[in-house]
């Protein structure tokens, strides 16, 4: 239980641990962001390997921890079977060298009580060795599955609840065994020898408030308190070093300082800030908003972007999915807002007053940080795709479409050769939010893959006006655009540094740790020989860890601010052309709606009903016979869960069955927009 002072020994040994324990995911990141990049480069061959797209399907639908894919069954697993081998290996060798300790006069079964809550200890020190992975965004390790920022998300959530619950499990044992032993005074002391008791209960005692603001009823309800105690992290960090020592902070080392490092990207990337470029208010209380864009900054349908407006808040930031295409117009960028929330109703009630007033509209300053989204666009090896979407869901799905629509004639060889779009919405006045893709769905191109919409209204008896009319009255916007100058005005420039850059950085920095460590350790060792004192208190080996680890840090920092500086001064340019353009585009927008002159005979609209999912797919089996059917849902989470279930089913029904009839192969994606 006791930790060693720093010798010759234990230098040698944070070399070991710094290589068993970091280097190999510094090297897996490093290497990934690689492989990402260049699969962003390659291009994407039609079809799919079923025996592995089929752990993207819904193995668990319904449990306490929501809808498990076969990859999130995967992952867990793997993450349960190193913790339980962990605490078997650990606690069978603790049993059989139990001695009792000098200072402490227990019974057979408190010193087992003891070693058991200290290896809950470490059980909790491996939580948190994985914890930070999930929310990586730059830099995550969870894109090599597949996995976005947002469906990781719920890892990060997963791991920081048992990483709690061994917490609590080590600290009340501990507790109690100093208890009945009458030594709890004891941890108000700061040692200057081995673990140090008092950061290991600031460490509990931060980690209980984090987790209580985290629980979904505080966060909804409460998100100012939520994101404000979630930042003492830092607090929680800096105490687990002080009480755990720097042996055991090794083997977080590495999360934490790709964590520091993406945070640090994000920053530097989102420090500058762009404008808003026009707003358009539609009946249903959805705002658009457009901002410019460098045209040689690329993205991938169903990416998200994270907006700060300084005006409602100068901490928040919300996340969006993007729900214009690249290819479609490289100059401007959007996205659709529902006015819901706090944060959204503040939002809207200021445009609202902007297009009210008669005075020119000044210009709104927003900060944006991304776009993060796939590699690459694989939704297009399918040979069907089926979109649902409930609400304001489908924004990704507007991005997806678009996409498909603008790809290049050498491109629609490999798109879906049919595209089936359910829409569920409460009130027709959500139609509105097709208004990206009328032009695709009132004008079907021969060019084009077919298209079929099928909207659902929820909450509304049968209506009088067709799909037709309601497409064309609803997609009449009021739109604010905004005053421009030219001499505090630019447009906004790539959200991203090359990979490569960041694997460059990562292993520079990396490097620099293990520098500034060697100069900390070899300055201790001369003063300790001119020192009567063999060995120095275990604290100033954490300080000077946690020195090297700011230093590391320091001179990332400075490398990425010097290489935004080099690209903004390249790639800076006036927003007078891209004003120009983008007025013309939105104008360009507002009339598609009426020169559609085709029929809508391939559509429909039904009211006061819900979509059957199981009929739906059953119906399509006649229909796509063999073929691979790209399935993505985003929407209420009991869609999703009515979707995965009618996937499940069709996915075992081969199986079941032993029919050789070849049937359509359906692959389950969720969009979850809500983070």
């Amino acid at each position: 239980m006791q930790r060693s002072n720093l010798n010759q020994g234990e230098v040698n040994q944070q070399g070991v641990d710094f290589v068993v324990y970091t280097f190999p995911i510094m090297l897996l990141a490093i290497v990934g962001l690689i492989y990402l990049y260049m699969k962003s480069l390659s291009s994407i061959r039609r079809g799919v390997k079923r025996c592995l797209t089929a752990l993207y399907n819904p193995v668990l639908v319904k449990t306490p921890l929501g809808m498990l894919t076969g990859i999130d069954v995967l992952v867990m697993s793997l993450i349960i079977t190193l913790l339980v081998w962990t605490f078997y290996a650990r606690i069978s060798n603790d049993f059989q060298k139990l001695v009792p300790a000098k200072h402490l006069k227990l019974n057979l079964w408190q010193l087992k009580l003891l070693k058991i809550s200290t290896r809950f200890g470490l059980l909790a020190e491996t939580c948190l060795g994985f914890l930070l992975f999930p929310i990586l965004r730059g830099l995550s390790v969870f894109r090599l599955l597949g996995m976005q920022f947002e469906a990781s998300v719920r890892y990060h959530i997963w791991i920081g609840t048992m990483m709690t619950l061994f917490g609590v499990l080590h600290g009340v044992g501990t507790l109690f065994i100093w208890g009945i032993n009458q030594q709890i005074n004891q941890i108000w002391s700061w040692q200057k020898e081995g673990r140090i008791y008092l950061a290991g209960g600031i460490t509990f005692v931060t980690l209980l408030v984090i987790w209580i603001s985290s629980l979904p009823s505080v966060r909804r309800k409460k998100f100012n308190l939520f994101f404000y105690m979630h930042h003492l992290y830092i607090v929680f960090l800096v105490f687990f070093l002080f009480h755990a020592g720097d042996k055991h902070f090794y083997m977080v080392f590495a999360g934490v300082f790709l964590f520091v490092i993406d945070k640090l990207l994000r920053v530097i990337q989102s420090s500058s800030e762009t404008r808003l470029l026009s707003v358009r208010i539609f009946p249903s209380k959805v705002i658009e908003l457009t901002f410019p864009k460098d045209p040689r900054l690329s993205y991938t349908p169903t990416s998200i972007i994270f907006i700060k407006i300084p005006m409602i808040s100068n901490v928040h930031w919300h996340p969006f999915s993007i729900t214009s295409s690249c290819n479609v117009d490289d100059q401007t960028m959007s996205v659709m807002i529902k006015s819901e929330g706090c944060w959204t109703n503040s939002l809207y009630n200021i445009l609202c007053q902007k297009l009210e007033s008669n005075s020119k509209t000044k210009c709104i300053p927003v900060a944006i940080e991304g776009p993060y989204g796939p590699a690459s666009f694989d939704f297009i090896r399918y040979d069907n795709l089926l979109l649902i979407a409930g609400g304001i869901g489908i924004t990704p799905m507007l991005s997806i479409l678009q996409e498909i629509a603008s790809a290049k004639s050498d491109f629609r060889n490999r798109s879906p050769s049919q595209i089936q779009l359910i829409y569920v919405v409460k009130n027709s006045l959500d139609i509105s939010l097709l208004n990206p893709i009328s032009h695709l769905v009132l004008n079907q191109n021969s060019e084009f893959c077919l298209l079929k919409l099928k909207v659902f209204v929820t909450q509304e008896k049968k209506g009088s006006s067709t799909l037709r009319e309601l497409l064309s009255s609803l997609s009449i916007s009021r739109t604010v655009l905004f005053d421009m100058k030219k001499s505090d005005y630019y447009t906004l420039g790539r959200g991203d540094i090359n990979p490569i850059l960041i694997g460059s950085i990562i292993g520079f920095s990396s490097t620099i740790f293990l520098l500034s460590l060697c100069f900390f350790n070899q300055f201790l060792f001369s003063a300790k020989q001119k020192s009567s004192k063999p060995n120095s208190p275990s604290s100033v080996v954490d300080l000077f860890l946690l020195c090297s680890f700011l230093i590391a840090v320091a001179c990332s920092a400075l490398v990425a601010m010097v290489l935004k500086w080099r690209k903004s001064r390249r790639e800076r340019e006036m927003i007078t052309t891209i004003w120009d353009n983008g007025g013309d585009v939105m104008k360009l927008r507002a009339m598609e709606g009426a020169r559609s002159t085709t029929t809508l005979e391939e559509h429909e609209i039904h009211y006061g009903a819900r979509p059957i999912f199981k009929d739906l797919l059953h119906k399509m089996e006649g229909e796509l016979e063999g073929s691979n059917v790209g399935v993505v849902v985003c929407g209420p989470e009991s869609m999703m869960e009515s979707v995965a279930s009618a996937c499940q089913q069709k996915c075992s029904k081969p199986f079941k069955s032993g029919s050789k009839k070849q049937q359509p192969f359906f692959v389950y994606h969720s969009l979850n927009f809500n983070l």
